[in-house]
């Protein structure tokens, strides 16, 4: 199923795979942007063409085209900070990752926040209620697997570089324990790094919809970048970001989220406490 911005693959395996921030599409707001490649330049780069795979596992993926500088849909609605206390974004952003302000004048008003809520991020939670429905008619538990990726190092938002792989279930509260244990134990069992509710324990869509004691289990991943990308060292500029994807370079990576997913399947469909 497709839409003008949003994408369902509809599988039927009990996996459903969230890719909120990998749109670029900035809805004709172009002039509005100090640059386009600015307000592109925090989008989740290529995870449509790193987790392709998935529709080999027969998931489901629900993807959104339009950038995360439009509206955030990982974000709460309320305006409530998902990290009390430490530099976030909002539901629609007035900076980038870095600090520094989307647009050329004045933040966006409230009345086109609540317009774009509705156009974009109501239709998108929505969809993700659908596609759990649906295959919780078919299994006792699912997973919802929401898709991320991240700069290694973003000062302003976090200390240091990043982990390649930030496994995230809102402190355990997400998922049962064996779920998380099975992603991390993958993830251990690389040469990559990983880290279990470190910076990054979930957003909006992973504290909202994961409901294990009703069997949706809810995971966020977010990725490092340089884990699949050829990431800068330096200053980024539009000569160097985003970097191709190079299928060469991510294989190691990819075939580590593959284990990754096949554990969040086997979970699915063993009881929790099996």
């Amino acid at each position: 199923m497709q839409s003008e911005w949003l994408s369902i693959r509809r599988g039927a395996a009990p996996l459903l795979l969230s890719m909120p921030h990998s749109g670029i599409d900035l809805r004709n707001l172009e002039p509005r942007f100090v640059s386009p490649w600015l307000a592109r330049r925090d989008a989740d780069w290529h995870l449509d063409r790193l987790y392709d795979f998935a529709t080999e596992l027969d998931a489901t993926i629900v993807r959104t085209t339009v950038s995360r500088s439009v509206i955030d849909v990982n974000r709460d609605p309320s305006g409530r900070s998902l990290y009390p206390g430490r530099a976030t974004t909002e539901l629609c952003p007035s900076t980038t990752f870095d600090g520094e302000p989307l647009y050329r004048d004045d933040p966006v008003s409230s009345t086109e926040i609540e317009a774009r809520r509705q156009r974009y991020f109501d239709p998108y939670h929505a969809t993700l209620r659908s596609e759990i429905e649906r295959l919780r008619q078919r299994h006792a538990n699912i997973v919802l697997y929401d898709c991320h990726s991240i700069r290694s190092r973003i000062p302003r938002l976090f200390e240091g570089e990043l982990p390649q792989f930030n496994i995230g279930t809102n402190d355990g509260q997400s998922c049962a324990p064996a779920l998380s244990e099975a992603v991390a134990a993958a993830c251990a069992s690389s040469s990559f790094s990983h880290v279990l509710n470190g910076r990054f324990k979930g957003g909006y869509i992973t504290r909202c919809h994961g409901q294990p004691a009703e069997g949706v289990h809810a995971v966020q991943m977010e990725l490092a970048c340089r884990g699949y990308l050829d990431e800068p060292g330096g200053a980024l500029s539009p000569d160097n970001w985003p970097p191709q994807f190079d299928p060469n370079f991510s294989n190691p990576l990819r075939t580590v989220l593959k284990t990754v997913l096949g554990r969040c399947i086997e979970f699915a469909l063993k009881p929790v406490n099996g």
